[in-house]
């Protein structure tokens, strides 16, 4: 995160994870749609129920929350009491592991292979669990990789969790991104699950801040009390704006489906022309992870430095993933940035590979 917020804007920016923001003019919001301040209490009525039906869950198991990271933070806050054993997927997002681990807990991890497809493997998380194990964690829309997971391996991976006394975590921020073909949380797919997502990767609403946690009543009323310590409030304009956008987020999917759709096909035509590349290519998300045939981690560094220093672009390498043989990519922008971007990291794969011949 300190990465990102320091080094990684650019101007021809790949290493953002979400689609490029929309701007205010283009949400259909009134001056006298907002006020400054709202009522005390636990959530925004308005939002909650809003969410409430998006899920197709109850009012009782929505928390709110600052964002996805701050959704995680709760979860987890949560879930885990010191001491506590959580089973994380490798690689992840880093944030989930450092909280955890901020959390007291120790950290466990099970593989997603390459090799795999990035595949959840319910048999690895089996080998990886132990009796002391509290809590089993991954994203689906898989970060980095933005690899999609079956219901049923997610019903399979929570029932292993669930014997040992556990329970699983979901972080669904790019489960968004299916738009059309949008699955229900796996919230919904048995007991013990809990499941956290926002508005601010797949719709260009990063600014609104508007995320949430999915979990049964105990749970969520626990979430809230852990809220009191770090957000006394939201900020209220953005709950009364996301409760815009909810309103009209059909129409807010559909122009962030079509810049994914056009910059991923732009993707997939460079990735075809580079036999230096491989990379795993789902077919929807606003994410990949490519890795050099030939490469490691200093390779990798020296390409983003020469991507920077030299071509104005940015790429996240992916040390920050424990995988620094990768970098994660996002396809997000608006589409003239995404391919001169794409064009110009194809120039710095080239003088990378010429360097070190």
């Amino acid at each position: 995160m300190e990465w990102a917020k320091r080094h990684a804007g650019a101007r021809y920016d790949l290493a953002a994870s979400g689609v490029g923001s929309l701007p205010l003019a283009e949400l259909p919001v009134r001056i006298e749609d907002l006020e400054l301040t709202g009522s005390p209490g636990y959530g925004y009525p308005p939002l909650l129920e809003r969410l409430a039906a998006k899920a197709g869950v109850a009012r009782e198991n929505v928390v709110t929350a600052a964002g996805t990271s701050m959704a995680n933070h709760l979860a987890l806050a949560a879930l885990l009491e010191p001491g506590n054993e959580a089973l994380i997927e490798s690689p992840t997002y880093e944030l989930l592991v450092s909280t955890a681990r901020y959390l007291g807990a120790e950290v466990r991890r099970f593989p997603r292979r390459f090799e795999d497809g990035f595949a959840v493997d319910p048999d690895a998380v089996a080998a990886a669990l132990t009796p002391r194990t509290r809590l089993v964690v991954v994203t689906n829309l898989h970060n980095p990789s933005g690899v999609p997971t079956a219901d049923e391996t997610l019903a399979r991976v929570a029932d292993l969790a669930r014997a040992r006394g556990a329970r699983l975590l979901v972080d669904e921020v790019y489960l968004e991104a299916l738009f059309d073909r949008a699955a229900r949380s796996a919230f919904h797919l048995g007991p013990g699950i809990v499941a956290t997502g926002s508005l601010t990767k797949a719709y260009g609403l990063s600014g609104l801040r508007c995320g949430w946690v999915l979990a049964e009543p105990e749970l969520a009323e626990r979430m809230w009390r852990i809220d009191d310590l770090h957000d006394a409030s939201a900020a209220h304009p953005a709950e009364r704006l996301s409760v815009v956008a909810l309103d009209h987020l059909d129409a807010i999917a559909a122009r962030a489906k079509e810049r994914l759709d056009a910059n991923r096909a732009l993707l997939h035509r460079f990735l075809d022309g580079r036999p230096d590349l491989e990379a795993v290519r789902p077919e929807a998300g606003t994410i990949a992870f490519p890795r050099l045939r030939a490469g490691d981690g200093e390779r990798v560094e020296a390409l983003c430095e020469v991507l920077r220093e030299r071509h104005e672009t940015s790429v996240v390498p992916g040390r920050f993933f424990e995988a620094p043989g990768h970098f994660r990519l996002g396809i997000g922008g608006a589409t003239p940035i995404v391919e001169e971007g794409l064009r110009r990291l194809g120039r710095a794969l080239d003088e990378v590979g010429g360097e070190r011949e």
